[in-house]
């Protein structure tokens, strides 16, 4: 399990026993517990599961704690846990995924109406009642109602990067059985989606029904939907993620990753082109209508090219003009992985993050970077001990000595600087000017109307200093969504100002969405792609926001960190 598995579960039971009114001292240990948890360096059930080692050594953790996590690793839940789920329904735990609400408001919600699910919240708020409780209003009932409409939109689907976690462990253990060729992940996860509704997985080989029986048989596996001799599908781990494996023979490998890739639309449209051609195309192969001939199916290279297009990378098959563009050869040749040259939003133990300057920079240059940029945050996010004027200076004369003092890549001073809620940037004109690169964010006031928070961004993008508008449209995967505003309006005038949109990897944001990122590139706008990382380990995430920007459209001269050190000094030199 990883540390936000066991942070997850400490949280929700912290959640329903202050729904139950319960000793405030235990939710609080449990609630510190979980923070500690999520932001521990390494894996808590590797320290559990270590004889030699003493989970207690970490602070927060006592010994009650201690046999939590160890109830945990052996059977993925623990007593307390068990005890609050029987006397509240599993539902309850999804009322707590509504915006607006937290635990005291459905205590207030069990109490005067019996709430026990998001259908009888709903009602609630459209009969008006939710109004008539202490604390609550009008225009909490309309937020709950749009939180709720949310909700259902996401349910069931997991962010990108759990998903890839899961395929990954899945096929390193399928890689490993006797007989296997070859393994790959299809669907919506090799498209790279922001969220993943179910898992497919493709494997071939003479041992290919072996992988079947081992997920069938795997200890994580809750619930076996179906197997047979060419396929399994499972709910997977805790969270009950839907993987189906598919065992093909060797000769309709890249007909099957064509087919399970998708997406559907992109589909439809290719297989009433092989009809046309007298062809007809399915997971199997591409053969002919008249005699059933075999004309491709081992790859997919094969099968675009006998349909007359050109290969269609998976981060574009959507049906949005890829197809017209592979046939007459104007595919961009999209971003990878190897283009970055750098990260320029990352966070230290100055604010809120978890290493040291140096240490993120030894971490960037382990990854091969040139150069990172180090934004800490500004004065307004007070809770993360935010950098007022005093402090960037003092930043920025740290960062040249460092740099004079050898270390492994160039570093940049960088501060994110919160846009506040009238558009002024929150740190001084002088003070920021210190500095190398400035990112402005949003980080509240989210619900203001759209004409306003238009008028905000707008107005942020007047800063002389601004280089990097981070994470344009504030959503959290899954938790919020985007604060409705004109981006047409604020794109239009960042490409004016010469000022880049952020493509954030977090995989909790991959903020801006490829379709947004897309429309930018039409308006004229750069990018960059950066982590937001908060701890060393979060450097890696960068492979999210480079699907993201494939996802887009983006090749590598759209990003202002594909260019080499001395290009990107330049860059900034001319901004």
């Amino acid at each position: 399990m990883e540390n936000k598995e066991f942070a997850r579960l400490l949280q929700e039971t912290a959640d329903l026993m202050e729904v139950a009114g319960e000793d405030g001292f235990r939710i609080r240990s449990y609630r510190n517990a979980a923070s500690v948890i999520a932001s521990h360096s390494e894996r808590i059930q590797d320290v559990v599961c270590d004889p030699e080692r003493k989970v207690t050594d970490i602070p927060g953790i006592g010994k009650g704690l201690a046999a939590v996590l160890t109830e945990i690793c052996q059977r993925g839940s623990f007593d307390r846990r068990d005890e609050m789920l029987a006397r509240y329904p599993a539902s309850a735990l999804e009322l707590l995924k509504i915006q607006g609400l937290g635990p005291k408001s459905i205590a207030l919600l069990y109490e005067h109406y019996n709430i026990r699910s998001v259908d009888d919240l709903e009602r609630i708020c459209r009969e008006h009642k939710l109004r008539t409780l202490p604390r609550m209003g009008a225009k909490l009932e309309e937020k709950v109602l749009r939180s709720i409409e949310s909700y259902r939109k996401t349910e069931g689907r997991f962010l990108l990067s759990f998903a890839q976690r899961i395929a990954d462990e899945l096929s390193g253990e399928f890689q490993a059985l006797t007989g296997i060729e070859r393994v790959q992940s299809a669907g919506s996860l090799r498209r790279g989606k922001e969220t993943v509704g179910d898992l497919d997985i493709i494997v071939t080989g003479p041992g290919a029904a072996a992988a079947l029986d081992r997920l069938v048989q795997h200890p994580k596996t809750q619930e076996v939907l179906g197997q047979g001799p060419n396929k399994a599908s499972v709910q997977f781990g805790l969270e009950r993620l839907q993987v189906d494996v598919r065992a093909l023979p060797h000769e309709s490998f890249g007909a099957a990753m064509q087919y399970f890739t998708g997406s559907k639309e992109h589909n439809v449209v290719l297989r009433t082109s092989a009809v046309r051609q007298g062809l007809t195309l399915n997971e199997y192969g591409l053969v002919t209508i008249e005699d059933n001939q075999r004309v491709a199916g081992e790859n997919e290279k094969e099968i675009y090219e006998r349909l007359g297009y050109a290969w269609i990378p998976p981060e574009l098959r959507e049906n949005s003009g890829e197809l017209e563009a592979a046939q007459n050869g104007t595919l961009p040749k999209l971003i990878e992985i190897g283009d970055i040259c750098g990260d320029l939003h990352m966070h230290t133990v100055a604010t809120d993050g978890r290493a040291t300057l140096r240490e993120m920079a030894e971490a960037a240059a382990a990854l091969g970077y040139q150069y990172i940029a180090v934004t800490d945050h500004s004065k307004a996010l007070a809770m993360a001990n935010g950098l007022d004027e005093e402090r960037v200076v003092e930043f920025a004369r740290e960062v040249r000595e460092l740099n004079r003092d050898g270390l492994p890549l160039r570093v940049f001073s960088g501060l994110e600087c919160d846009i506040l809620v009238d558009g002024r940037m929150d740190i001084s004109d002088d003070a920021l000017a210190e500095l190398d690169l400035v990112i402005g964010s949003v980080h509240s006031y989210f619900d203001m109307e759209p004409q306003e928070m238009t008028d905000r961004l707008l107005r942020a993008l007047e800063s002389p200093s601004l280089r990097v508008l981070g994470h344009p449209t504030g959503r959290r995967l899954l938790q919020r969504e985007s604060y409705p505003f004109d981006f047409e309006r604020v794109a239009g005038k960042a490409a004016e100002r010469k000022i880049c949109l952020e493509i954030n990897a977090s995989p909790e944001r991959l903020d801006l969405p490829g379709h947004l990122v897309r429309a930018a590139k039409r308006k004229g706008c750069r990018f960059t792609i950066s982590t937001d990382a908060h701890r060393t380990s979060h450097l890696h995430n960068m492979r999210y926001g480079v699907t993201t920007a494939r996802r887009g459209w983006l090749e590598a001269q759209d990003v202002l960190n594909t260019y080499p050190l001395p290009e990107f000094e330049a860059a900034l030199r001319r901004h």
